[in-house]
């Protein structure tokens, strides 16, 4: 564990100018607030915050931010408070830490939303300072470096979020050493075989292939001084996950792979950039289409650079990336980079993030994201935010927007500003009209057309890119719809309140909006109409006390089959092919929100799975029919809200029951389709119970199967597989 002079000596050999009383002072602060507290390994807390200080230290960055590491975790793991913080340390510390402090007594029905409503004031304190951003990630990478240490059912969970969030987030920043790390960390826990795989190749090729690498730098280094320019050539290798990455995204082999090694020339001025470009492509071949100038157009996150790929040496393909030694120092810390000390002095808050476009594009999106949306929804459009490569296009005035690549005229709108998207009825791509759901290339110039009253479809959400427009178009559609929802909405909360033998009032469900993370009565209403939101979860926030009962179900006789009947404590029993035909299932399977004696079956043509998102039709004196929410069937019911139940799947993970899903597939007419299509199947351990076949041409037949599924993932699954198959030209799953 590093020592108390020794993190004052970490920093003082780039700052000397650094507050040494302060440094101590927090050391000491945070060595006795987390006492005696132990880490998974067994090591002492407060080696973890210390870590992470050295973690800046490396970043070079200002006291303030070294001593907010030292202290990250004191306000949530120990017994100090804020106000206890800005007494001592002062305000803008204080401001830091609380930024980095989870929500403690966070009182959310649901823990997703509670996860998400964390990282929204994560990322808002991130708008107000970067340097929160900067401890977090560290914060981020000093755990997954430890995470072997951890329970094995969290490690995944963990490994996910950095992969998903922290790690793009460490990219849009610039910060590539860092999210190299994270991304090898998180691929290494998420899929060890194949890390141990690509590890193992990587270092074949190395020692391959070293003596190769060593003479493209001579012959570059030699080359270049001989022309007078000055520069540093370094062969470099992709990280295991880039590689990992590419496989997948271009469907090939290792083996095809022909850009594992790299080079980096690192010269004096940008002037030089270009001299070493050409005598690059004087002296070998250029591969056409890999010449990348980011140095006229920086990305987003502030990196500089030019790259190409050339023939070089022995025919061997070499890509290059060429900058200067500020664009290098920018590249590996990103915008940590404007936070560095000049000579000896600190950098005012103003260089920390005036200079760093990438800052200003995170604080934009944030301000944007956080505008009306739930916890859940922040989470989803940050993550789509942070993923994409980029494109650059231009308004007719010459305004230069960029965008994630596969972007559409739609996102192009609604990053231009919202009421443009909004009133967007059509575009011109370079002077050429073109649907406005083409996709944009660099250069492009998108003209849009626009319509005052538009409101933009609903369907828009699922095809753009951005989460700005996604936003912005769920917002819209969200509006245009919201008196419906929430009149669906209020009638299913009613009537759940009654179920319960409990009051319904406005002003007791107004009082605990925190809990269901929702801004008004009205959203509450039109989550639950809309399905995002389960009718007994607004009960148990009015009514915390309340224990929602379950009413389950039993099969009837064989002679009645796919009716089930309603018997308090027994549970929904399903039939499973047996040896001896159909037999009940000792293991009942309870669906909670159904109550009395009713007989319940689940919708023809289709049926529906757990995970489905399902709804119950109650029809007087026949019973209740399960659908699932996504049924066509159930825009008959739209004007009879009074008929429909809230119901949800409640089953214990590791069940293997039997449900029933109906899916059409069109294949190929040839000899051993139907063998293929059966064995894949078959395969995923699922039932067939019926197929019915409709010719649809000379070469293709259509076969619409029956089948018994354990859950959507197991279905999904089969799915995915029969698509896969060359027999299989297109199969849709059938919904009641």
């Amino acid at each position: 564990m590093m020592r108390q002079y020794e993190l004052v000596d970490r920093v003082r050999r780039y700052n000397p100018q650094a507050d040494e009383v302060l440094l101590n002072r927090a050391y000491v602060y945070a060595m006795k607030a987390h006492g005696a507290q132990k880490r998974a390994s067994g090591d002492p807390y407060f080696s973890h915050p210390l870590e992470v200080a050295a973690i800046l230290t490396d970043m070079k960055l200002d006291d303030a931010t070294i001593v907010s590491a030292v202290l990250h975790d004191v306000i949530e793991d120990t017994d100090s408070t804020r106000e206890e913080i800005d007494r001592l340390f002062g305000p803008d510390i204080g401001r830091l830490v609380d930024g980095l402090t989870k929500l403690k007594k966070l009182d959310l029905v649901s823990k997703r939303a509670a996860h998400a409503e964390n990282f929204r004031k994560l990322l808002l304190a991130v708008a107000e300072d970067v340097r929160v951003l900067l401890v977090k990630l560290a914060d981020r990478l000093h755990n997954m470096r430890t995470l072997h240490f951890v329970p094995a059912e969290k490690r995944a969970r963990i490994a996910e979020e950095t992969l998903d969030i922290y790690a793009p987030l460490a990219g849009r920043m610039g910060m590539q050493g860092m999210r190299d790390e994270l991304e090898d960390l998180s691929f290494k826990h998420l899929m060890p075989d194949a890390y141990a795989m690509i590890q193992t190749r990587l270092e074949d090729l190395r020692q391959k292939n070293g003596k190769i690498i060593a003479t493209i730098e001579r012959e570059l280094a030699d080359e270049l001084a001989a022309r007078g320019i000055k520069a540093h050539v370094e062969g470099r290798q992709k990280q295991p996950y880039s590689v990992w990455r590419k496989m997948e995204r271009k469907s090939i082999a290792f083996e095809q792979l022909s850009d594992i090694f790299g080079f980096r020339v690192v010269v004096q001025s940008v002037e030089d950039c270009y001299r070493v470009i050409g005598v690059v492509h004087t002296k070998w071949a250029v591969v056409p289409g890999r010449f990348k100038d980011y140095i006229s157009t920086p990305k987003q996150n502030d990196y500089q650079s030019i790259h190409t790929t050339v023939v070089g040496p022995g025919r061997q393909r070499v890509e290059l990336q060429v900058r200067t030694e500020a664009m290098q120092d920018i590249a590996r810390n990103g915008i940590a980079a404007h936070a560095l000390y000049k000579d000896g002095v600190a950098a005012d808050r103003e260089t920390l993030t005036g200079e760093s476009r990438a800052y200003q594009w995170l604080r934009r999106t944030i301000e944007m994201l956080a505008e009306g949306d739930t916890p859940e929804e922040f989470l989803e459009h940050t993550k789509l935010e942070l993923f994409h490569d980029q494109v650059f296009c231009f308004t007719p005035k010459g305004r230069l927007i960029a965008l994630p690549r596969g972007a559409t005229p739609i996102d192009f709108a609604y990053a231009v500003h919202t009421d443009v998207g909004d009133s967007a009825v059509g575009a011109k791509i370079n002077g050429l009209h073109a649907p406005l759901l083409s996709e944009l290339q660099n250069g492009d110039e998108v003209e849009i057309a626009r319509a005052e009253g538009q409101v933009p479809p609903a369907a828009w959400e699922g095809l753009v890119v951005t989460g700005k427009a996604r936003s912005a178009i769920r917002r819209a559609t969200r509006e245009a719809v919201r008196s419906q929802y929430a009149g669906l909405g209020r009638q299913i909360v009613t009537r759940a309140f009654e179920r319960a033998g409990k009051p319904y009032a406005e002003d007791k469900l107004k009082a605990v909006l925190p809990r269901l993370a929702r801004a008004s009565v009205e959203d509450v209403l039109a989550a639950v109409g809309r399905g995002e939101m389960f009718s007994g979860d607004v009960v148990k926030a009015v009514y915390p006390e309340f224990m929602e009962e379950r009413k389950t179900a039993q099969a009837r006789p064989r002679g009645e089959p796919g009716w089930f009947g309603m018997k308090k404590g027994a549970g929904l029993v399903f039939k499973i092919p047996g040896e001896g035909g159909y037999e009940q299932n000792q293991n009942s399977i309870p669906i909670r929100g159904l109550q009395g004696d009713l007989p319940v079956r689940f919708a023809p043509n289709g049926g529906a799975v757990p995970g489905d998102r399902i709804v119950g039709i109650l029809t007087p004196g026949e019973g209740i029919t399960i659908y699932p929410i996504q049924s066509p069937a159930l825009t008959a019911f739209d004007e009879q809200p009074e008929r429909w139940l809230d119901v949800r799947w409640d089953i214990d993970e590791g069940r293997h029951e039997f449900f029933p899903a109906r899916i059409v597939i069109t294949a190929i007419n040839e000899p051993g389709a139907l063998g293929t299509i059966s064995s894949v199947i078959g395969d995923h351990a699922a039932n067939i119970d019926n197929i019915v076949f409709r010719p649809l041409s000379a070469d293709f037949r259509e076969m619409t199967i029956d089948l018994e599924v354990n859950d959507l993932k197991h279905l999904n699954a089969i799915i995915s597989n029969l698509r896969s198959r060359s027999v299989v030209s297109k199969v849709e799953r059938v919904n009641g």
